[in-house]
């Protein structure tokens, strides 16, 4: 049967006559039944990824595209005068993650299913998400993030689990979401959740009351830990996850027929960063419940469970007070203890402690200590993390370590996101490119094509137009399409440099005051969420919103420089973003970001990288040359050595430097404090003087040179349509598929 048939009959009536939501619920449901059609028996051997996010993003048009129906369904709306884009509208983006790991997880999954390998993912079914970020005075307010409705992605299952906390217990259900493959299986999304979880609790933006963890455990992601109740909540949360992950795992490969003393011939666990650590404790609770013997049940976890590290920054890698964990799981305590007992009769090393002196446990050391593999994400990251930081744990064992470079899902990032260079693309060389990413290296025999070139510019110009339509619908911002757009959408935080980047503004602000005006109009787009605790990082948003009403109101400056912060950045803005980007800043301090993948979706769609020799960026350039990419700063290296020196004095610079000490005065200027709130503004400008963790001062300098020349390159549009097709004839190493690949090459050997 046709599609068009079947949407018919499922919506009883002509699909000219139907509501776009009554195409939406239709179409829905027709690949939720492909879907499963494309599920296939499993093998012998299962990879559970487990991770705290999965930022999966929109379903209906990246299913359609894995399961090959896209155009059909494109042509026939089209057909019938609907619109495919406004029927996508209708469906609310998950609120199951927050940034790159949860991204990262996803394209994970989609490329496990498009590798035809058994896996699931696990993790929590957050009714609320991180949380709706809204602007009110220029200040970040959060709200919940509501995104169940009927009908769903979601599938309740029959599965349930008890899990004990110390003074009461809580049954699980499972709930799953189909993940297609390209031209591949489906595999699923199990996440867990407690029916007695009570929205209603919430009140005053996301506040509510954290004693009760049956109407609270699954709510939010990352609830505020700004208290002890909030910390105690993430390990309520983490407890549940990864017990109810074990149970699961154990009762599946029982009925493969596992004996569990070859569990590991069965299962490969994948530990996404530390927020699942503990699933290895509650997994040697429960073989040594069933009769294993301590001795065994940790050789058996440990030849199952493997470890994957994002982050160089030692408040990422979690440490709990074992106090928490006796008041939360005390079932596990003596385990963790026997097995700290074991790393310590072996290594005389203080600092390779499970439990160090202060009675802190250091979930990281059970993941490495009791993991058969520890991964980096990008190759810089993982030599960082065998050279430095987690030296001691190098030295002790070599072998563990190994480095998978990130990746990113083609499909969603390209033909999904940005349809008409893809077709572009195909066009050129063929559709082959899709399944094999490698493929697009072939574009580089195109450069010297100058109708090639041309239509690279074409296609941008079309996205810069389709971003300034849909902002100024859905946020009421104006875009000047003809500017340049210098992108940076991620995470807020100090490492990432968004305060440089404002600085930046701040000193173009007033090089167009004194009449050194820029040759081409000048965009500066940002896009980030800031945890709720975390103060600089929303007064850092303060200051950008206050730069976006000075810079955009002012009558001698707006023609030449504009500044958009858009509101609650996530996957479906950065869809929209990332096609109409020139310039995608990577700009964190070296040796702080462990990879990124932003910067991998934005080289594919054509942008050129201004950024660190940090995290993926050393790959990137690597393999785009120093001609494509505009790298700036001090090396890791560099980095390292003054974080070891103690010798970084902010102030120095400030002092030394005439425009630098213009742009940090004018934080709390006039202009300024006419529009901000003076306590931000300047808590923001005495952080930098004073401390400046991140070294913003340190690399200022050269970044305003390195983004002066990308801007004047800019206006050659030949020169620059040739820095993009190199970029994305490049961006084939960047596809999850590879890194999936690998991962299953050394690290699950499902095959």
């Amino acid at each position: 049967m046709s599609v068009e048939m079947i949407l018919k009959e499922m919506l009883g009536k002509d699909i000219k006559d139907s509501t776009n939501q009554e195409i939406y619920n239709a179409l829905l449901a027709l690949v939720q039944n492909k879907a499963k059609n494309q599920e296939k028996p499993e093998g012998k051997k299962k990879i559970y990824y487990i991770s705290a996010e999965f930022l999966i993003g929109k379903l209906l048009s990246n299913n359609m595209i894995n399961l090959g129906i896209y155009d059909e369904v494109k042509k026939l709306l089209a057909d019938h005068g609907k619109d495919i884009c406004e029927i996508e509208e209708i469906e609310v983006e998950p609120s199951l993650g927050n940034g790159g790991l949860g991204r990262l997880a996803s394209c994970f999954l989609d490329s496990i299913a498009t590798l035809n390998m058994t896996g699931a993912g696990i993790g929590l079914n957050y009714h609320l998400g991180l949380f709706k970020q809204v602007f009110e005075n220029r200040v970040q307010k959060e709200t919940a993030n509501p995104w169940m409705e009927t009908p769903s992605w979601l599938t309740k299952t029959a599965i349930s689990y008890p899990v004990e906390f110390k003074d009461f217990k809580l049954q699980s259900t499972m709930y799953e979401i189909a993940i297609t493959g390209y031209e591949g299986r489906t595999n699923k999304l199990q996440l867990f959740d407690v029916d007695s979880v009570d929205e209603t609790i919430v009140h005053d933006g996301i506040s509510f009351d954290k004693d009760d963890i049956a109407k609270n455990l699954t709510l939010f992601l990352y609830p505020d830990d700004s208290d002890e109740k909030g910390r105690l909540l993430r390990i309520y949360q983490q407890y549940f996850m990864v017990s109810n992950a074990a149970q699961l795992i154990l009762t599946e490969c029982e009925k493969k027929g596992s004996t569990l003393y070859d569990l590991y011939d069965y299962a490969a666990i994948q530990i996404n960063d530390t927020h699942p650590t503990m699933v290895i404790p509650e997994l040697i609770r429960l073989l040594t419940a069933r009769g294993m013997a301590m001795d065994t049940a940790i050789d058996v976890v440990s030849k199952t469970c493997a470890y994957t590290n994002h982050t160089i920054l030692a408040e990422a890698l979690e440490t709990w007070p074992i106090t928490y964990l006796q008041n939360v799981v005390p079932q596990l305590v003596p385990i963790i203890e026997i097995l700290d007992d074991k790393v310590r009769r072996k290594y005389t090393d203080e600092s390779v402690a499970i439990i160090d002196r202060n009675d802190n446990v250091h979930m990281a050391h059970i993941d490495i200590h009791y993991g058969y593999s520890v991964n980096g994400v990008a190759a810089l990251h993982t030599e960082i993390l065998k050279d430095t930081e987690l030296n001691n744990f190098y030295k002790i064992y070599p072998q563990k370590f190994n480095n998978k470079t990130n990746g990113i899902t083609f499909r969603r990032w390209l033909l999904h996101c940005n349809p008409e260079l893809s077709d572009q693309i195909t066009e050129w060389i063929g559709d082959g490119y899709k399944k094999d990413a490698m493929e697009l290296e072939r574009l580089e025999t195109l450069a010297a094509k100058e109708d090639v070139l041309e239509k690279l510019l074409a296609i941008k110009k079309d996205n810069k137009a389709n971003l300034a339509k849909y902002l100024a619908d859905t946020q009421n911002i104006t875009l000047n399409e003809n500017a340049i757009f210098d992108i940076q959408i991620k995470r807020l935080h100090e490492y990432k440099r968004q305060q440089m980047n404002a600085l930046y503004v701040i000193y173009k602000y007033e090089q167009i005051k004194a009449g050194n005006l820029p040759e081409t109009p000048i965009t500066v787009i940002f896009g980030a969420k800031a945890a709720p605790a975390y103060t600089v990082a929303k007064e850092i948003i303060h200051l950008i919103l206050c730069l976006q009403e000075i810079v955009n109101n002012d009558p001698e400056v707006s023609p030449y420089l504009n500044v958009v912060m858009v509101e609650n950045y996530n996957v479906t803005l950065a869809e929209k973003l990332i096609p109409a980007c020139d310039i995608s800043e990577q700009i964190s301090l070296a040796s702080k970001e462990a990879s990124g993948t932003g910067n991998m979706k934005f080289m594919l769609n054509g942008a050129v990288t201004l950024g660190t020799d940090d995290g993926a960026n050393v790959e990137i350039h690597e393999l785009v040359g120093d001609d494509n990419i505009y790298v700036f700063g001090a090396s890791s290296e560099e980095v390292i050595h003054h974080y070891k020196n103690s010798d970084y004095v902010s102030r120095t610079y400030y002092e030394k430097d005439k425009d630098l000490k213009k742009a940090v005065d004018f934080i709390t200027g006039k202009e300024m404090l006419a529009v901000g709130e003076a306590k931000h503004l300047t808590h923001v400008k005495e952080e930098l003087l004073n401390k400046d963790w991140f070294m913003t001062f340190l690399d200022f300098k050269d970044y305003v040179e390195k983004k002066e020349k990308a801007f004047a390159d800019y206006t050659d549009r030949k020169g620059w349509a040739k820095k993009m097709l190199v970029n994305i004839s490049k961006a084939g190493y960047f596809s999850s598929d590879r890194t999936i690949a690998e991962y299953d090459r050394d690290i699950w050997k499902l095959k």
